[in-house]
């Protein structure tokens, strides 16, 4: 194996931005310097709930700042564009419908899946797109996930059997309700399993994640025999997922299936945090980012002792994760590109990493969103807020972008 693959120096601005112009570059410092000032973003988002509801036309700034920054498009053709310039620089794209909230009826689920599939069918044309990203809050009734997880953890055993028992308390109705959820994610599998697309499942609030946990792991024992095609999400920020990272290959491994796992530090701090209190039961999330960067990095060095049976996505924007993942393979002898490991970043953010990691050969991809304008502010705001929130985040975009900005500048 040649190790200097491994040789990665994630400050090569270059690198990073090698895909933006000067003009677009630019456009992205002013972005990121007005993100820097929590005020801001948080009157921003306010007056654009406000506007939205007036009916003030700002669709139309919106697209050319924050959209254009952080979503593929509107359309899946729109991602066209975007996915070839990514391909170019050797990034691959994890493809998610980002539409979220809307209508919560059957019609609406099936709609979803409906669409979903497409997504699925259009990465399979596109050979720089092995993934698409699912959240199963878009094909099932909320109210039901809670239900569901509310009864699974009033019961005793493991999550399987807790999970069974808390079905059979339900009503025919809501079992009913329930079938048609795993018949949606089922048909969702089967298209991308016959076109070999992976399926990435996405983490949801922790008070109905047992259900989706659960659904994940069926769909892998049914779709993960030979290859893992399906992933389930791990957020690392909450205090219990390590173990449940350390359940899930024994439970692959006593079933017979190849594990498929996505690791993230986390998506709902203060909404999780928040309503632990206003609740009264003990919060979920760690008690400091340090307890959070060491179970994020155990699970690295766990799935990769077991890499001939675990395929492990690193999601993560933090710089010394990534580079624990790189030296943890390169000393076990590991090729940059192995086919079960893969890294991926948002679009839009931490640009240095994913460029970085690519230029050195191993298998990067951007999480690339994409909707109607409208319909992925929801996700928008939240990006918003994370660079105002993570500590140093927002801060180390504005650095590096600077630093080429002002190196592009001598170079002419």
């Amino acid at each position: 194996m040649d190790n200097s693959s491994f040789d990665i120096k994630l400050d090569n601005t270059h690198n990073a931005f090698i895909y933006k112009s000067d003009s677009a570059l630019n456009k992205a410092n002013l972005l990121f310097s007005a993100m820097s000032y929590p005020w801001l973003v948080n009157a921003g988002i306010s007056l654009t709930k406000w506007a939205l509801k007036v009916k003030l036309p700002i669709l139309g700034l919106i697209r050319k700042t924050i959209f254009e920054q952080f979503v593929g498009g509107e359309t899946l053709e729109e991602t066209a564009p975007v996915v070839n310039m990514l391909a170019k620089h050797h990034v691959r794209v994890i493809l998610d419908y980002g539409v979220e909230g809307g209508e919560s009826s059957e019609q609406a689920f099936d709609h979803a899946r409906d669409e979903f599939i497409r997504v699925v069918e259009y990465a399979a044309t596109q050979e720089n797109i092995p993934f698409i990203s699912i959240k199963v809050t878009g094909i099932s009734r909320f109210g039901l996930l809670e239900k569901l997880d509310k009864s699974v953890d009033a019961q005793a055993g493991s999550l399987m059997k807790r999970f069974d028992a808390a079905l059979a308390s339900l009503s025919d109705v809501e079992r009913t309700e329930w079938q048609r959820v795993y018949d949606r994610m089922d048909a969702i599998c089967r298209v991308a399993a016959e076109r070999g697309v992976g399926v990435l499942i996405d983490a949801e609030e922790t008070w109905i994640q047992d259900p989706v946990d659960v659904l994940a792991i069926r769909m892998m024992d049914v779709y993960n025999r030979h290859k893992a095609l399906v992933f389930n999400t791990a957020q690392l920020y909450r205090h219990d997922r390590l173990s449940f990272v350390t359940d899930s290959v024994e439970a692959a491994d006593l079933r017979g299936f190849v594990l498929g796992i996505k690791l993230v530090r986390g998506a709902y701090m203060e909404k999780e945090r928040a309503r632990a209190s206003s609740m009264g039961y003990t919060s979920p999330i760690q008690s400091d980012k340090a307890s959070t960067d060491r179970d994020f990095d155990e699970a690295i060095r766990f799935c990769i002792e077991r890499i001939d049976r675990v395929s492990m996505i690193v999601a993560s924007h933090n710089e010394a994760s990534n580079l624990l993942a790189a030296r943890l393979m390169r000393e076990r002898g590991l090729s940059a590109d192995h086919p079960h490991i893969h890294f991926s970043q948002l679009f839009g953010m931490s640009d240095h990493i994913t460029f970085n990691l690519a230029a050195a050969g191993f298998g990067v991809s951007k999480y690339l969103p994409f909707g109607p304008i409208r319909d992925v502010i929801p996700y928008l705001m939240r990006r918003a807020q994370e660079n105002t929130s993570v500590a140093g985040q927002t801060g180390r975009e504005l650095m590096l972008i600077r630093k080429e900005l002002k190196n592009r500048r001598s170079r002419h």
